[in-house]
């Protein structure tokens, strides 16, 4: 009878398990983070929600009262700081450094939250903790006030598109629960908030510490007539209603094709509502037809909703791939190559115009490049600044171009279609976020004009086929020389050259460009420019250029056609370019009256993997330019 009880046991506790699991499972969730400045109480904020939400495991609990009593909490009470900060970095500071994220839940709610950094120099943390975030709880010190912080969060979670906002003056016990402190920082904060665009937000006194209207009304603020935190964490509407209401976008993430007879596409909508028989529109390319099936996991479905992720059929065999952004028919998304956006600088290498970076966009990914800022915010006054560049944690609004179209909506509309990360392509490392505002329309009155004259014609016109010898190499290593005499070679065959010299075309083309690595980087671009036109004229076009960065190189390369740039290294070590230092720049470079010169005072990355390699200390210049001709015109053959 025993076996039977304990069988009937396990299956009403198992009965227990799915109805507390299907519950939790329909609970709508909340992602919110707390922010502010340095020591507002973000961290202990949090503690207290999950130690009243008791989302806390007694071994953790014993575990905080022991560090609690080793760090020092007065009075032997709760330091629950120490349940978010989990860095060792940060419990020896007593700051937060990284983005911690948490749950909890109650019985309304689900919740994901994340504390960020106060301090400037964690800025970048904080937007990547804010860029999934529909609500955001800006502390405040009672004691201090509006800080620099508190704006430049504020300005930051404005500007993600995060539109509730909890402004929670905190510490109120430390200032004995009063009226006037309260009310003059939120007139304080109000008009700093209309200033950039808050319409509204819920201001409340709080004290974390000590649990004042965290999850009830606090006895200690009786003049207090607003909602607690939690309770209002648990009823605010997020966007997750409107984003249904607008017209349906889903980025396609996979080609889901098991077998010959299936095939469709996965994503998640990010917007509106689809079913079976709506006419849909493929973006960039433009393609139509309309959706079969809505497949699932669990079955087809009569329609799927935002923040579902689906596997949609098609009545037409279309293109369509990862990267592509399906929408409803007749109200598409827009497709384009140059934008105005605001970026979020995040990488301690500071910004260089000019330079590609791989663009990510959704599902998408492009190379893009990112001209000078119109102009930096200064989040402190608002001010737009006159830059040249972004350096870490700067924001700037700055015009960008892909190198082909994509598919997008402003950032205002929807954050998944209009927000953005820059990757460097040298390193991987992700070095900016941003929101795209709008397309340029200028370029779409520009057309490429077609001529009956191809570039292959040229080229049979001169006997030769078109390519660029990209001579590189540091100051001195005698680029010059050997492309002179590759060019004579190439003349006394016949051949159909034009040489471009580094310091020939800063006289004319480029007099307006310093030496500074994002003027050297517009130097380059534009000499690949031309080098391609003159390449489309069928000529070999020879370039001497120290061309000091790879990803520069690899930009050019791209513009060429298959197989028609030669990267050539003039392969000379420092010492003995500074030993021939025929201009006697190094001797300026090293006394300092020369700025910025290669291989000194700015950076040289030699090619990894050059198609010809020129090690002069090995051979003569007039070997190596016969050694180029013969390898130019063999691979011709």
């Amino acid at each position: 009878m025993s076996g039977t009880y304990e069988y009937e046991a396990d299956a009403l506790i198992a009965e227990d398990i799915e109805a507390y699991l299907a519950q939790h499972q329909h609970k709508s969730l909340l992602r919110f983070i707390t922010c502010g400045s340095v020591d507002d109480g973000k961290s202990t904020l949090i503690g207290r929600l999950l130690y009243d939400s008791k989302m806390i495991f007694e071994d953790q609990l014993a575990a905080l009262e022991a560090d609690s009593k080793r760090v020092g909490t007065q009075g032997q009470e709760i330091d629950f700081a120490l349940l978010v900060d989990g860095l060792a970095a940060e419990r020896e500071q007593g700051i937060t450094i990284d983005v911690a994220y948490r749950f909890f839940a109650t019985d309304k709610r689900k919740f994901i939250v994340a504390d960020t950094p106060g301090h400037e120099q964690y800025t970048r943390n904080m937007v990547t903790g804010a860029s999934t975030a529909d609500l955001a709880v800006i502390l405040i010190d009672a004691r201090k006030g509006v800080l620099t912080q508190t704006r430049r969060h504020s300005y930051l979670a404005h500007l993600i598109g995060i539109r509730n906002i909890v402004l929670a003056v905190n510490k109120m016990d430390l200032v004995g629960y009063d009226q006037a402190v309260f009310d003059r920082i939120v007139a304080d904060y109000r008009q700093f908030a209309d200033s950039i665009g808050i319409a509204d937000f819920v201001a409340m006194p709080i004290s974390g510490f000590k649990g004042d209207n965290i999850t009830a009304a606090s006895p200690n603020t009786p003049w207090y007539s607003g909602p607690a935190l939690l309770p209002h964490l648990e009823t605010v509407q997020v966007d997750t209603a409107a984003m249904q209401a607008r017209p349906f976008r889903m980025a396609v993430q996979w080609v889901n094709r098991p077998n010959l007879d299936f095939r469709g596409f996965s994503g998640l909508i990010s917007s509106g509502t689809v079913r079976p028989g709506d006419a849909i529109r493929v973006l960039p390319s433009g393609k139509t037809s309309t959706v079969a099936r809505i497949v699932t996991f669990d079955g087809d479905l009569d329609q799927a909703i935002a923040g579902q992720s689906v596997t949609l059929t098609m009545a037409d065999e279309i293109d369509c791939s990862r990267g592509d952004v399906i929408t409803i028919a007749d109200e598409p998304v827009q497709a384009a190559d140059q934008f105005e956006a605001t970026v979020v600088w995040m990488d301690e290498a500071e910004m260089l115009p000019g330079r590609p970076y791989w663009l990510k966009l959704g599902t998408q990914t492009v190379s893009a490049t990112v001209h000078a800022p119109k102009y930096q915010v200064n989040v402190n006054s608002m001010e737009h600044l006159a830059a040249k560049t972004l350096d870490l944690n700067a924001i700037g609004v700055v015009t960008l171009a892909t190198d082909r179209a994509i598919a997008f909506e402003p950032y205002a509309d929807n954050r998944d279609l209009g927000g953005f990360i820059l990757i460097d392509k040298m390193t991987n490392a992700t070095v900016a976020a941003g929101m795209l505002h709008f397309a340029l329309r200028r370029a779409q009155n520009v057309h490429w004009q077609a001529t009956d004259v191809t570039r292959e014609k040229r080229a049979d016109l001169k006997n030769q086929k078109p390519a660029v010898l990209w001579f590189t190499g540091l100051s001195g290593a005698g680029k010059s020389t050997i492309a002179n005499l590759v060019e004579k070679k190439l003349t006394r065959m016949n051949r159909h050259s034009f040489l471009l010299d580094g310091d020939n075309v800063r006289h004319g083309l480029n007099k307006d460009l310093g030496f500074t690595d994002a003027d050297r980087i517009e130097n380059i671009r534009r000499v690949g420019e031309v080098a391609r036109l003159m390449t489309d004229a069928g000529l070999v076009v020879i370039t001497a250029f120290i061309s000091p960065f790879r990803a520069e190189r690899e930009m050019v390369r791209a513009m060429m056609a298959p197989g028609e740039f030669v990267e050539v290294h003039i392969d000379t070590t420092l010492a003995e370019a500074e030993k021939r230092d025929v201009k006697g720049l190094y001797r300026k470079a090293r006394s300092g009256e020369l700025k910025n010169f290669t291989g000194i005072d700015s950076p040289y990355e030699p090619p990894e993997a050059p198609e010809i390699r020129i090690d002069t200390s090995a051979m003569t210049a007039e070997q190596a330019a016969d050694h180029i001709v013969d390898r130019l015109l063999g691979d011709a053959q």
